[in-house]
């Protein structure tokens, strides 16, 4: 099998109180703040090296970041992946999940022939779900999101999407993009083999010189949705406590919610 996993170096969740805002561009400072592989992505890799062991293959982990997300491929390399891609540009900066999509897409399609293409569900710096699913559009496949359990036989792809309450078992062909949740695995860590071997290895990387990219689809440019505003929330203030009989506290409350005008 030749599967793509796609991921994303983010804040580490252990130091995302760290990170601060930059009022004047709206954007995050994220200097001082270490950085990991995006969660989600972990199993994802996890899914792709089990689908290998099982089908063999190549798996390729992918990423679109400025220089320093090599790091992140490098523990992929570490995990077992087989080779790594980063792109990187100044021109990809300020790219929406719109422009990064079509980047990954545009990168895809250079790398040649796959098929699967995994990514975690979504990305906790931004929460949005939108990448994984882009990608699918511009390259014209079938997707298959939030996904637990995975099963491909026979060129068919047979999984398990998580709903709000429920499940549903859901099927399609190869090739084609899914995005998991923590629920399909337990990544493994590196190996020590794994880890001096990451170190040595090489990791290409391709910018718009390397890519038949539209540049007006990159980057800023390429980015519909702007950041208006981007701010730290106030703190709610303190709840207030109701005691005695229950009619008291029944009238009491209900006059406060009149008085506060909350319906």
């Amino acid at each position: 099998m030749r599967i793509i996993v796609c991921i994303k170096q983010v804040p580490d969740t252990e130091e995302l109180g760290k990170v601060k805002i930059n009022p004047a561009t709206n954007t995050l400072k994220r200097e001082g703040v270490s950085s990991i592989i995006n969660p989600f992505d972990e199993n994802a890799i996890e899914e792709a090296l089990r689908l290998r062991e099982k089908k063999s293959g190549e798996v390729t982990a992918l990423s679109m970041g400025p220089p320093q997300a090599e790091e992140a491929l490098r523990k992929t390399l570490a995990m077992g992946v087989d080779r790594a891609i980063l792109l990187s540009d100044k021109a990809f900066a300020g790219a929406d999940t719109l422009a990064t999509s079509y980047v990954l897409a545009v990168a895809i399609k250079k790398i040649g022939e796959f098929d699967l293409i995994l990514s975690g569900k979504q990305a906790i710096d931004g929460d949005t779900a939108q990448v994984g699913p882009g990608i699918a559009e511009w390259l014209n496949i079938p997707q298959l999101t939030y996904i637990r359990k995975l099963e491909v036989n026979d060129n068919k792809v047979r999984a398990e999407r998580v709903l709000e309450d429920s499940f549903e078992v859901v099927e399609t062909s190869l090739p084609c993009l899914v995005t998991v949740t923590k629920d399909i695995n337990e990544p493994r860590y590196p190996s020590l083999r794994g880890l001096l071997k990451a170190k040595k290895e090489e990791i290409p990387i391709w910018g718009c010189h390397n890519l038949s990219v539209e540049r007006k689809r990159v980057g800023a440019d390429g980015s519909p949705t702007q950041v208006i505003k981007i701010f730290t929330p106030q703190p709610p203030g303190k709840g207030e406590i109701f005691s005695g009989e229950i009619f008291e506290v029944a009238d009491r409350l209900i006059r406060e919610i009149k008085k506060r005008k909350i319906v």
